[in-house]
């Protein structure tokens, strides 16, 4: 299979590429010499899309380009860099999909969980309504740039991805640091949702959704059972062997990161209802034996 890949040097990207290494990657880089470095010569890369005339080539196409949502305080040109970096490279493909003679057979695109806002403390699929906020807007706006090259030529995924864990990167990588030492906890009372999935399944999940031909719509890429931020903390504190019992106060996380901060003080229950019902086998379900495999001695 030919894919043509974006986002292929962050944390989830290098998981990928290395379990497609039986296809033909093209993959999208602005620095080409890095990204060789990084993901091996055997690729062929380019340094932006718009040096494609049309997708007539490819088979599928796999968008995962963004600007990490936690990089940088949320100030409005930050805000505007989130937002053109995802939406700027989803619209081009759409493009590219719509005037090829013989277009990708499936068009996979990276979303997130913050599609829905903020929803307390009931779980929510595929299904549910949103909380209009910054998060939900990018998204949707995200969303619906992919969704517009859906046709009988072209199915379209759409991967809402949750917190991502796995070894060396992701969102355990800023957790890592203050519970090895020994000073993690719970943010607040801890009641907020943690939605998470093990880099393993979220990579079989994109495997999947390449290459089950039925598959087509919103999916959410998180585990059967998201747990609360107490929980959460526990079972990292536990596979560390460290205890977590040092609370983080809400307002001193609004204080450091500002509006950024809801994405840790609010957080959400999401349920993968349609990839359950359509036959999608998760191999870590529990949050205890994920954190074990990932950072467990």
């Amino acid at each position: 299979m030919n894919i043509l890949l974006t986002g292929a040097t962050g944390f989830v990207g290098q998981q990928l590429v290395k379990q497609l290494y039986a296809h033909q990657l093209t993959i999208v880089s602005r620095n080409v010499k890095s990204a060789q470095k990084t993901l091996g010569s055997k690729h062929c890369y380019i340094e932006d899309i718009s040096q494609l005339q049309n997708l007539n080539d490819f088979d599928a196409v796999i968008n995962l380009a963004g600007e990490p949502i936690v990089a940088k305080r949320w100030s409005k040109k930050q805000k505007q860099i989130i937002c053109n970096s995802r939406w700027g490279i989803t619209q081009k493909i759409t493009q590219l999909i719509k005037i090829s003679q013989q277009p990708p057979a499936v068009f996979i695109s990276a979303s997130a969980i913050g599609y829905y806002g903020k929803q307390g403390q009931n779980p929510v699929d595929e299904k549910s309504s949103f909380h209009d906020e910054f998060c939900h807007q990018v998204c949707a706006k995200w969303e619906e740039f992919a969704l517009e090259a859906n046709s009988d030529k072209t199915r379209v995924c759409i991967a809402r991805i949750g917190i991502v864990l796995g070894k060396n990167g992701g969102a355990l990588a800023k957790m890592l640091p203050p519970f090895k030492l020994g000073l993690g906890g719970p943010i607040g009372k801890g009641q907020q949702g943690m939605s998470w999935i093990h880099i393993d399944d979220l990579v079989g999940l994109f495997q999947w959704m390449l290459n089950t031909n039925s598959a087509t719509g919103v999916y959410n890429a998180t585990a059967p059972n998201p747990v609360s931020n107490a929980e959460f903390s526990r079972a990292l504190g536990k596979a560390l062997n460290r205890p977590a019992v040092i609370t983080t106060p809400p307002l001193a996380l609004s204080l450091a990161m500002g509006e950024m901060s809801q994405l840790l003080i609010e957080g959400q229950y999401v349920l993968p209802a349609k990839a359950l019902n359509e036959g999608f086998q998760f191999s870590y379900t529990d949050v205890n034996t994920a954190l074990n495999e990932v950072v467990g001695k």
